[in-house]
C-alpha cells in the first residue's frame, strides 16, 4: 500500500512537471484573475503563451486584453498578435476576419502590411485539403475561390507596400497562386470541349493568355484558342493562335514534328448519338480535345523562377518566423 502511494505521488509530480514544460499549465485569465494586473504584466503573460505555442490560451487572453485595455499601449500590437495566433491555431476564418478588422480600423498603422500578409496566408491555408499531406492531389481542380482571395490580398500587399519585409515571400506565393488559377482555367476549357461549348473554351484560353502571361499554362491557353476557334469556323483566329504557339512554344505536344497543329477536325456535337446525349457527353465515342503540357513547361518555368529568387533568398536573412512575430520569437 505504501509503495502504491509512493508511485501515485511520483506519477502526479511527473504529470504536473510535464504539463508545465509543455505549456499546458498556462491557463486562460478571467477578468477576476487579471483585475490586479497592469497592462504590461498581462501582455507579458500572453507572450509566455505565444512562446509556448499555446494558441488557445493566447487567443483568449489577447481578446481579454483588448476588452480590458482597448486604448492601451499594447492594444494594437495585441490585435496583430491575435491575427497570428488564430492563423497558427488553424482558425483561418477568424484570422481573416481579425485582419480585415485591423485593416479597416488602422489603415495607416506602420504594421498594417503584416495584417495583409497573414490574411493572405490564412486564405492560402484554406485552399488545402485534408489529404494533401498524404496523397498527391491536383489543387487546380478544386474550388479556387479562396485562391482568388489570396491572390487579391497579396497583390494588394505588394501594390501598397512594395518594400514590405513580407514582399519577397508574398511574390513567391503569388507565382504559385497565379499558376494554379491559370491551370484551373485550362481545366474548365477542357471540360467545355466535349460539351460543344467552344466559344466558352476559347474565352477561357484567351483569359489565361491575357491575364497570366508568365504562367506555364499560357501555351495550353493558346492551344485551347486554336482548337476552339477552328471548331467555331474562325480560321483566321485559329491560325493566329497557332502562329503564336509555334513561335513561342515549339515543343508543345499539340504540334507535330513539322510544327503543324494537330486539330481535331470534326465537330464533336455533330457526332452525338442518343447515348452521348443521355450521358451529357461523358460516354462520347471519340476522345475530345484536351490540353495539359505541364510535364513540358512547368519544370522550365519553375527552374527560371528559382534562378531569379536565389539572390533574394541570400539577401533575406531573417526567417519568416521572425517576421511573423516581429522578431519577438526569433
Amino acid at each position: 500500500m505504501k509503495n502504491l502511494s509512493l508511485m501515485l505521488l511520483i506519477l502526479s509530480l511527473s504529470l504536473t512537471t510535464g504539463c508545465s514544460w509543455l505549456g499546458w499549465g498556462d491557463e486562460e485569465q478571467t477578468e477576476e484573475d487579471s483585475a490586479g494586473l497592469t497592462e504590461k504584466d498581462f501582455y507579458e503573460r500572453i507572450q509566455t503563451s505565444l512562446n509556448a505555442s499555446n494558441w488557445t490560451v493566447a487567443i483568449s487572453n489577447l481578446q481579454l486584453l483588448e476588452s480590458q485595455f482597448p486604448f492601451g499601449k499594447y492594444a494594437e500590437q495585441g490585435q496583430l498578435e491575435l491575427i497570428y495566433a488564430q492563423y497558427k491555431s488553424g482558425d483561418y476564418e477568424s484570422s481573416i476576419a481579425s485582419a480585415d478588422r485591423f485593416i479597416r480600423l488602422h489603415p495607416q498603422h506602420p504594421n498594417v502590411d503584416y495584417a495583409f500578409y497573414v490574411k493572405g496566408l490564412s486564405e492560402i491555408s484554406q485552399t488545402g485539403g485534408f489529404f494533401d499531406s498524404f496523397l498527391p492531389t491536383d489543387s487546380s481542380m478544386r474550388d479556387i475561390g479562396e485562391a482568388r482571395g489570396a491572390f487579391t490580398t497579396l497583390t494588394e500587399l505588394l501594390s501598397r507596400f512594395p518594400e514590405s519585409p513580407y514582399a519577397a515571400d508574398a511574390r513567391k506565393r503569388l507565382v504559385s497562386l497565379r499558376n494554379r488559377l491559370a491551370r484551373a482555367e485550362i481545366h474548365v476549357a477542357n471540360y467545355y470541349f466535349p460539351r460543344g461549348a467552344y466559344l466558352a473554351a476559347a474565352n477561357r484560353g484567351r483569359f489565361v493568355v491575357e491575364n497570366f502571361q508568365q504562367s506555364p499554362a499560357v501555351p495550353d491557353g493558346l492551344a485551347v484558342m486554336a482548337q476552339a476557334y477552328y471548331l467555331l469556323g474562325m480560321k483566321e483566329l485559329a491560325d493566329n493562335s497557332v502562329e503564336v504557339l509555334v513561335a513561342n512554344y515549339p515543343e508543345h505536344p499539340s504540334l507535330d514534328s513539322n510544327g503543324q497543329f494537330d486539330f481535331e477536325r470534326r465537330l464533336l456535337a455533330d457526332q452525338d448519338s442518343w447515348l452521348d446525349k443521355l450521358s451529357f457527353g461523358v460516354l462520347k465515342r471519340i476522345k475530345p480535345p484536351s490540353f495539359d503540357s505541364r510535364s513540358v513547361y512547368d519544370k522550365v518555368t519553375r527552374e527560371a523562377e528559382l534562378g531569379e529568387g536565389n539572390q533574394s533568398q541570400q539577401d533575406n536573412k531573417r526567417s519568416i518566423w521572425s517576421l511573423l512575430t516581429f522578431g519577438l520569437l526569433s
